[in-house]
């Protein structure tokens, strides 16, 4: 007896449309991704479930895998919004072959295979980039904060416009004469 796994059929025939196949152009990064990860190995991600079959149905972890890898390509992390989009986006519904997880366990799959999951986003840089979708580079952030020449040229036009201005200098003598006031009362 084999693991325990829900069903992920991608072929199955439905009444409209008839096939999974016709929801997307063939061109569509879901498509990709499904592809991307039919060439990568899993083995870290089907080594924590039982093969007796024994326990309740889990979601095939290829489909969790594509699931999660097409969700942050698209911009989306947050795991209630990931399960929000298995019910109402074609292509994610495409990717879980019309099934919804859980928010629960699409975050509980993340965390359980975290190790995994990092070193395979590795490895699907690299795909991409052999397709032609990304380019691979270096690219190195410098943590100094330094004032844009603009907004500095910017404050020094102020000041110098408010030194010229009789009536800004009036206004900042009043303030001052006011502070003085203020502080003679208490």
């Amino acid at each position: 007896m084999g693991p325990n796994f829900l069903e992920c059929d991608r072929d199955q025939v439905l009444l409209l449309p008839p096939s999974l196949r016709e929801w997307l152009p063939a061109g569509h990064l879901a498509w990709f991704v499904i592809d991307a990860v039919e060439r990568l190995d899993l083995s870290a991600f089907y080594g924590g479930y039982r093969v007796d079959g024994q326990g309740r149905a889990a979601h095939e972890p290829s489909m969790m895998v594509a699931l999660l890898l097409y969700s942050y390509a698209v911009g989306e992390r947050s795991s209630r919004r990931i399960e929000r989009r298995c019910v109402e986006d074609v292509a994610t519904r495409v990717i879980c072959a019309n099934r919804a997880p859980d928010h629960t366990t699409i975050a509980r799959f993340r965390q359980r295979h975290e190790d995994a999951l990092a070193e395979l986003f590795g490895e699907v840089l690299w795909l991409c980039a052999d397709a032609g979708l990304v380019r691979v580079g270096v690219i190195a952030v410098d943590g100094t904060k330094a004032p844009g020449q603009r907004v500095a040229s910017r404050h020094a036009r102020l000041r110098a416009d408010r030194a010229r201005d009789p009536r800004a200098r009036r206004r900042r003598r009043r303030r001052g004469g006011r502070a003085l006031r203020r502080g003679a009362r208490r």
